[in-house]
């Protein structure tokens, strides 16, 4: 019984790597639905390892290291991989240059970033209550949606039959590379940013929260698919306004 008490939030951790293993796989093959189904899981699965670890009273070292291990499939090459897709039609072309290389692995800078990112966290002993830079759950999101709403709002109508290569390729690649610097910076930036974690239950202590949640829920009624990277800047936003009260 103790084993199973003691190893239950490490299993569900392994879930997360499993459902991210599937998801990145998934996405390789372009099959971008799945792999939403697996982010999902993951940030579910993400989610409940800490809960039943607390509940259980189960926290180790060494589900600490597992949380960051399967954090780096499921938030840190799934990201990654998204980028390298909507980099790929470019080729090695850039400004008009032919580089040595193909500009789409310069997408795996996000994933990089991303390993940092959770090194940096899991040494760093004030992110109790708030996190050091975008976490990579966030920045996958942002990534991944930005990819997903691609794929669906244009796949669905007839009349754009070159889908994401048409869009990425209009947007340029100088485009997605900005992105990927901004996301790479913003993952391990020492701007403070909210987290769903309760210090107390005060009305005032917990105006960032609300705001969040908020301003969350309308994005993605008014927006709906399209709202799903929307919350994600929104959320950046709103912690950028309440850094002060971050702590």
């Amino acid at each position: 019984m103790n084993f199973i008490k003691n190893n239950l939030a490490n299993a569900i951790t392994l879930g997360n790597l499993f459902s991210g293993c599937v998801g990145a796989v998934h996405l390789i093959l372009g099959d971008y639905q799945t792999t939403a189904i697996c982010i999902i899981l993951s940030l579910v699965l993400d989610f409940f390892d800490g809960f039943v670890a607390r509940a259980l009273k189960a926290n180790s070292n060494l589900g600490t290291q597992l949380d960051s291990l399967a954090d780096m499939v499921s938030f840190g090459l799934i990201p990654g991989l998204a980028m390298f897709k909507m980099l790929e039609p470019f080729g090695n072309d850039f400004f008009g240059m032919h580089l040595p290389f193909e500009i789409k692995y310069l997408g795996f800078f996000i994933t990089l970033f991303s390993c940092l990112r959770l090194a940096i966290f899991n040494l760093d002993e004030d992110q109790k209550y708030y996190f050091k830079g975008l976490n990579t759950p966030s920045n996958t999101i942002l990534i991944f949606g930005i990819y997903y709403v691609l794929q669906t709002e244009i796949f669905s109508k007839p009349e754009n039959q070159f889908g994401t290569l048409h869009i990425s390729i209009n947007l340029g690649a100088e485009f997605w590379l900005l992105l990927t610097a901004i996301s790479s910076w913003l993952l391990i930036s020492p701007i403070k940013m909210i987290a769903m974690k309760f210090k107390s239950m005060k009305l005032q202590d917990n105006y960032p929260k609300l705001a969040l949640l908020i301003g969350s829920i309308l994005i993605l009624i008014i927006f709906k698919i399209v709202g799903i990277p929307i919350v994600i800047l929104y959320y950046i936003f709103i912690s950028l306004i309440f850094q002060k009260q971050l702590k």
